[in-house]
């Protein structure tokens, strides 16, 4: 299958074909005039290595699962990657949120100033003559 009928079926660019053959995650074999040609199993391949990504997951650590997706057998290491994966996004979303609860202060701040935060506000004493 040429890569534009793969990235059609998959729903992905021929970009991204050719990067997640760079990145280890996908293969091809090349005719004599250099063109790419997948297997069948490629779009599958290709529409699993999406959801690795939607799942918030790096191309280094999708590299890391495909083996065992490939042999049907989970190592104790891969799910240690996936909770650490787990535990990172979680402390992302944490940060997002404290990042969100900071720009609404600033928001409740700018609807609402006062001379405490808003040096505009404070009174200030004539210069002397």
């Amino acid at each position: 299958m040429r890569i534009g009928d793969v990235a059609d079926r998959a729903g992905v660019s021929t970009r991204a074909l050719r990067y997640y053959e760079e990145q280890g995650l996908l293969h091809s074999e090349r005719t004599l005039s250099g063109q790419r040609t997948y297997p069948e199993s490629a779009v599958e391949r290709v529409k699993l290595i999406q959801q690795f990504f939607t799942a918030g997951l790096s191309s280094r650590t999708v590299v890391q699962l495909l083996p065992c997706v490939d042999s049907g057998q989970a190592s104790p290491e891969v799910f240690e990657v996936l909770a650490a994966e787990r535990d990172r996004i979680t402390s992302a979303m944490a940060d997002l949120a404290a990042a969100r609860d900071a720009l609404d202060r600033m928001i409740h701040i700018a609807h609402h100033p006062t001379p405490e935060h808003c040096p505009a506000l404070r009174e200030t004493s004539p210069a002397a003559p």
